[in-house]
C-alpha cells in the first residue's frame, strides 16, 4: 500500500468555466477520516460567488434550452464515457473524501456512468401530449414540457459522485442549467467531475460546482433566478430549505433519510438475507446510507439462526485503511459522527437492548467504529426510530405477516424496504402493504436508474431515477388554438 498516491487534488470554485482558487467564504480544513488529520484547505463560496454562479447559469440557460436535444444527449454520453475512463481515480478520491474503501468505491463510477447515460437517452425523447382534436373539438390543444431554468443542487457527503450523477444529468438533459453546492467534507470527487464536464465539451455556465458556507447554501435556495431546488441530506436542513422556498412557492425535490426494514420470512434464502442485512447496514459506507436496511425483522422460526449468522459476519468484517484492498468497511465521516453514533449505542444498551457485536470505537487513528448489532430492541426506542447513519443494525422478531408489516411501517421514515421470501405471492402482497418509496425483494439492485427512487414522510419529496426523475425538471404548459 505504500505505493498508493494519497495526495488530494487542489479544489477550486468552478464558476462559468473558470477555476477560482479562493472564495469570500474563507477556507475549510478537510480532515481525512481515516487519519483524523487535515490534508487539504478547501476554498468556500459565500453569497457573492453564489450570485455570480447563478447569474452565469441563468445566462447560459438562454442558449442551453435551445440546444438541440441530440447535442445534449451527445455531451452526456461523452461525460459518461469519461466517468468510466476515470473510475480508478474516482475510487481513489472517494477514499480521500470520506474514507470509502477502494473495494466499495469502485462501484460508484460504474453506477454514475449508467445514470448519466440513462438521462442522455431521455434528452431527445421529451415531448408533450395532444389534448385537443381540431376536427372533434374545434381546437388544437397540446402541452409543452419545458425546463425550469437554473436548478440549485445541494448534496451531502456520503456519496459525493453518485449524488452528482443522480441529479445533474437529469437536470441538464431536460434543458436546465445547474449550480451545485457539494459538501465541504467531500470536495475532491466534485473537482474531478467538473474537469470531465469541461472535457466533454459542455458550454461554460451550464454546470457550476462550488463548495460553500451555510450562508452560500441559503443564498442558493433563496436566489430569485433559481427556479427549483433539489437536495440530498437530512430533515433539519430540508425543513430550512422548504421554509426558504415557501415565500415564492419554489418547488423542491428532497431526498432524505431512512430507517429501512429488511423482513426475513422463514422460507427465505438466509445466505442472501443475512448478506443483505449486514452489507447494507454495517459494511457499505460504514452504514452511512439513507436506504440501508438498518432494521432486520426476522420470523421466529429462523430468528436464532439469523442472529447467529449476522453476529458472526459482523465480528469478522475487515475494518480499516480504505486504501487496503482487503478492507470492506472504513471510517465514519468525522469526530461529530463518532460521538453521535456512540451516544446512541450507549443509550440503547442502557435501555435494555442486547448487544451482540461491536459497540465501541476502534483503537486507531481516524474515526473507526466497530460494526454493531443489537437484538431485543424496543420498537419505540430511539435506536429503532431514529436514523443512526453509522454501522449499527437492530434485529427484531415477528410471528405473523401482519406483525412484520406493522413493525416495518412503524417509523416516520418511508424510503426503502426489503423482503426476503421464496413465496412470490407473499412478496407481492407484502410489497403492496409496505409504506416505503421502494421495496426490494430477494436481492434486487439498489439505485437501479430506470426505477424511481425517493420516499415519503420524513424521507422526502419527489423522485430521482426513471422517467419520473427527468419529469422533476420539466414544467408542463398547455396551449389551445381555435381552428
Amino acid at each position: 500500500m505504500s505505493g498508493i498516491d494519497r495526495t488530494p487534488p487542489k479544489v477550486h470554485l468552478r464558476v462559468n468555466g473558470e477555476r477560482r482558487a479562493s472564495g469570500s467564504g474563507g477556507t475549510y480544513g478537510h480532515v481525512n477520516p481515516a487519519t483524523g488529520e487535515v490534508d487539504a484547505q478547501i476554498p468556500l463560496a459565500d453569497k457573492d460567488e453564489i450570485d455570480l454562479a447563478v447569474t452565469a447559469a441563468h445566462e447560459a440557460f438562454q442558449s442551453w434550452k435551445r440546444t438541440p436535444p441530440a447535442q445534449r444527449r451527445a455531451l452526456l454520453v461523452r461525460l459518461a464515457d469519461l466517468i468510466e475512463a476515470n473510475a480508478d481515480e474516482f475510487a481513489r478520491l472517494g477514499a480521500l473524501d470520506n474514507g470509502t474503501p477502494l473495494t466499495v468505491g469502485a462501484a460508484f463510477p460504474v453506477l454514475s456512468a449508467e445514470w448519466t447515460r440513462y438521462y442522455a437517452g431521455w434528452a431527445d425523447k421529451i415531448q408533450g401530449d395532444l389534448t385537443g382534436n381540431p376536427v372533434q373539438d374545434g381546437e388544437l390543444g397540446y402541452t409543452l414540457a419545458q425546463p425550469y431554468g437554473v436548478v440549485g443542487i445541494i448534496i451531502t457527503w456520503n456519496g459525493p459522485l453518485i449524488s452528482l450523477a443522480m441529479k445533474i444529468p437529469a437536470a441538464v438533459a431536460a434543458g436546465n442549467t445547474v449550480v451545485v453546492k457539494p459538501s465541504e467534507l467531500t470536495p475532491f470527487s466534485g473537482e474531478l467531475f467538473m474537469d470531465l464536464v469541461e472535457q466533454a465539451g459542455f458550454p461554460p455556465g451550464v454546470v457550476n460546482v462550488l463548495p460553500g458556507t451555510a450562508e452560500a447554501g441559503a443564498q442558493l435556495v433563496s436566489h430569485p433566478l433559481v427556479r427549483k431546488v433539489t437536495f440530498t441530506g437530512g430533515p433539519a436542513t430540508a425543513t430550512r430549505i422548504l421554509e426558504a422556498c415557501a415565500p415564492s412557492m419554489k418547488p423542491a425535490v428532497l431526498e432524505l433519510g431512512g430507517k429501512s426494514a429488511n423482513i426475513v420470512f422463514a422460507d427465505a434464502d438466509l445466505d442472501v438475507a443475512c448478506q443483505i442485512g449486514t452489507t447494507f447496514s454495517l459494511i457499505a459506507l460504514s452504514g452511512q446510507g439513507c436506504a440501508f436496511a438498518t432494521r432486520m425483522i426476522v420470523h421466529e422460526d429462523v430468528y436464532d439462526e439469523v442472529v447467529a449468522r449476522v453476529t458472526l459476519i459482523a465480528q469478522n468484517i475487515p475494518v480499516g485503511d480504505p486504501f487496503d484492498p482487503a478492507v470492506a468497511s472504513g471510517p465514519v465521516v468525522n469526530q461529530a459522527a463518532v460521538e453521535r453514533i456512540l451516544g446512541m449505542i450507549e443509550r440503547a444498551a442502557e435501555q435494555g437492548a442486547t448487544l451482540l457485536a461491536g459497540g465501541s470505537r476502534i483503537d486507531r487513528a481516524g474515526y473507526f467504529i466497530q460494526p454493531t448489532v443489537f437484538a431485543d430492541v424496543d420498537p419505540d426506542s430511539e435506536l429503532a426510530q431514529t436514523e443512526v447513519f453509522g454501522p449499527v443494525l437492530t434485529i427484531f422478531k415477528f410471528r405473523t405477516e401482519e406483525e412484520a408489516v406493522a413493525l416495518a411501517n412503524g417509523t416516520r421514515y418511508a424510503l426503502s424496504s426489503y423482503v426476503q421470501t421464496r413465496d412470490l405471492q407473499r412478496a407481492l402482497r407484502v410489497a403492496a402493504e409496505l409504506d416505503a418509496g421502494e421495496t426490494l425483494v430477494n436481492g434486487a439492485t439498489n439505485l437501479k436508474v430506470g426505477r424511481p427512487f425517493g420516499g415519503f414522510g420524513l424521507s422526502g419529496v419527489g423522485k430521482e431515477g426513471g422517467r419520473q426523475g427527468i419529469e422533476e425538471f420539466l414544467r408542463i404548459r398547455s396551449v389551445g388554438i381555435t381552428v
